[in-house]
């Protein structure tokens, strides 16, 4: 268990991470995303020991950091992997993971599960970046640390190599049993792997939950577009908590709806299906070819809609076509502007 309490880290009179507060569970994998220059990897650095702490405390079971007690970082026993890899160069695969290890039970475990056994005896050099980094991977496991930092550990790799990779690197991290903090500017990735995650925004943590809670209901709309493609639709809720898209004639009972009257209801492209229909209240302005889907912008009234269908359906620009709300899960609002 890892606890961060008000946790606030400033570079000289600048703050950067503000009133930070979470808790990571003993095999949690939690992923923390937002925009560049939001704290994510700040953070990572003060929970490593690298920076110190401004206020606040972070606390495990072997040692509790704060601004009076600032544990050094060999005394945390916390696992780091890194975009660059940082692997020894001069070091074969077999002695890179091992290193500084006496007993190399641990490291052959990891060679074994992540498939390095016919690289033992190679130098980084002559791997290929998706192997470097299940080599860091292993060296951080072998080492059994308390929890492992990971910062941005796929964005050098093409994208061909990212999903398969992720996968393995959670399949690990669960076989392990030991906690991570994940950093990532990838949404997709963020929304798949992890446990659960934190949006953060100039270094206050806006929203932290399940996936899939924080993408079918975020708390704002920073986070609603953050996470996807958003489409707000100005809708009314009347009496009864009935929604009224007056747009496409839509109406459904609004769960837990804490507002009335005017609002803006949050639509994901995948929420809506588009059919060619020449009485139809829409029309096609584009269309972006996905390779599984294509993402169309449909124009009603004023407004743009952004709409995700399977890749077969094909409109054309310019042509007419019915908008229809097809999703059933409750539906999040939010105040117009």
């Amino acid at each position: 268990m890892l606890t961060i309490n008000n946790l606030s880290i400033k570079y000289g009179h600048t703050t950067v991470i503000d009133n930070l507060n979470l808790e990571l569970a003993s095999d949690e994998i939690l992923m923390l995303v937002g925009p560049t220059g939001c704290g994510k990897s700040t953070i990572l650095k003060a929970l490593a020991g690298l920076i110190p702490i401004a206020q606040g405390e972070v606390f495990h079971k072997s040692w509790t950091a704060n601004v009076k007690q600032q544990i050094a970082p060999e005394k945390r026993n916390v696992g780091m992997v890194f975009q660059d890899f940082a692997l020894f160069p001069h070091l074969t695969v077999e002695k890179n993971i091992g290193f500084r290890l006496t007993d190399t039970t641990q490291a052959d475990r990891w060679i074994k599960t992540l498939g390095l056994e016919a690289f033992r005896h190679v130098k980084p050099s002559n791997l290929s970046g998706g192997q470097k980094q299940r080599v860091a991977l292993a060296r951080t496991l072998a080492h059994q640390p308390a929890f492992i930092l990971l910062d941005e550990p796929l964005s050098n790799l093409d994208a061909a190599l990212k999903d398969d990779l992720r996968w393995e690197i959670r399949t690990a991290l669960k076989a392990a049993g030991i906690p991570a903090i994940w950093v990532t500017h990838d949404q997709e990735e963020a929304l798949s792997v992890g446990d659960r995650i934190g949006v953060l925004r100039a270094g206050k943590l806006e929203q932290i939950d399940k996936p899939e809670f924080c993408y079918s209901h975020p708390v704002n709309r920073f986070v609603a577009r953050f996470l996807g493609e958003a489409n707000f639709l100005s809708a009314e809720i009347a009496t009864g908590k009935n929604l009224i898209v007056s747009d496409i004639g839509f109406e459904q009972v609004v769960e837990h709806a804490q507002l009335s009257g005017h609002v803006d209801l949050l639509l994901r492209p995948e929420d809506l299906l588009v059919q060619e229909d020449e009485q139809g209240n829409g029309k096609i302005v584009s269309m972006r070819y996905e390779g599984s889907s294509r993402l169309y912008q449909v124009e009603i009234g004023e407004k743009l809609l952004k709409i995700r269908t399977h890749h077969d359906v094909s409109l054309q620009q310019g042509q007419s076509v019915s908008v229809k709300i097809t999703t059933t899960r409750p539906l999040t609002v939010f105040e117009q502007l």
